[in-house]
């Protein structure tokens, strides 16, 4: 697995990435998964496996589609979101208004030092996190930290591909039109060329299965979708 450091310029280049980006980052979710990314969600959410009353931290909410899907499923949970970008985590907010029952928690915070005490959540959750990370291995060795003992820890994430078919395709795609597209409707196309490089130097499905195994998680398994570019892992404290 690559090494990876963590710098302060790197936190505060994403931060103002996805700050430039927040009007338009739900729209052109559905629109570069080709209308996926929220079925993804549910999906990775489901693994969780919250008991009743039980609460869920999702890492990097953005604009809390995990945490706001995650309120569906299970009604009764204490559902808290983090994320680096107020600005995100302002329309996560303004999106929460109109969802029924007690709407998620939104704070302010660090992927690589979370603001919790050991043994907190009863799973923690991210979506499209680990390849926005310097240090991949210490943001897993955090949420590992905060979940209890027996409770889950789920990653829902694009991935690096080996050689084939679908990889050429995924990276024409990626390279070629997902910029285009992004920078189309957002009026950031530097913006949306930062996610191509971001995917190119990820973790494949097994190495993310690795490193989660090597900060102390059990039952390390995953799942992938559309073609093998998408992948949840599950793993158990």
């Amino acid at each position: 697995m690559r090494e990876q450091t963590h710098t302060y310029s790197q936190t505060t280049r994403i931060r103002r990435l996805f700050a430039s980006i927040v009007n338009s980052y739900d729209r052109l979710n559905r629109l570069m998964s080709l209308g996926r990314d929220q079925a993804w969600r549910r999906y990775a959410v489901m693994q969780c496996q919250l008991p009743r009353g039980g609460w869920l931290l999702d890492v990097a909410t953005g604009t809390g589609d995990i945490a706001l899907q995650a309120r569906c499923q299970y009604p009764e949970a204490t559902i808290v979101g983090i994320d680096l970008t107020p600005e995100m985590m302002r329309r996560a907010r303004e999106k929460s208004t109109i969802i029924a029952g007690k709407p998620p928690l939104f704070l302010g915070g660090d992927a690589l030092s979370l603001p919790f005490p050991d043994d907190r959540f009863d799973a923690v959750i991210s979506g499209f996190l680990m390849r926005n990370v310097a240090d991949v291995t210490r943001v897993l060795a955090e949420q590992r930290r905060v979940v209890r003992p027996g409770g889950r820890v789920v990653c829902l994430e694009i991935i690096r591909l080996q050689a084939g078919l679908v990889r050429w395709l995924f990276w024409l795609y990626f390279h070629g039109l997902a910029p285009l597209l992004g920078g189309l409707f957002s009026g950031q196309l530097t913006a949306y060329m930062y996610l191509p490089r971001s995917v190119d130097r990820f973790l494949t499905a097994d190495e993310l299965r690795t490193a989660m195994e090597a900060v102390g998680l059990r039952q390390v398994s995953y799942h992938l979708l559309m073609l093998g570019i998408v992948a949840v892992h599950v793993g158990v404290k």
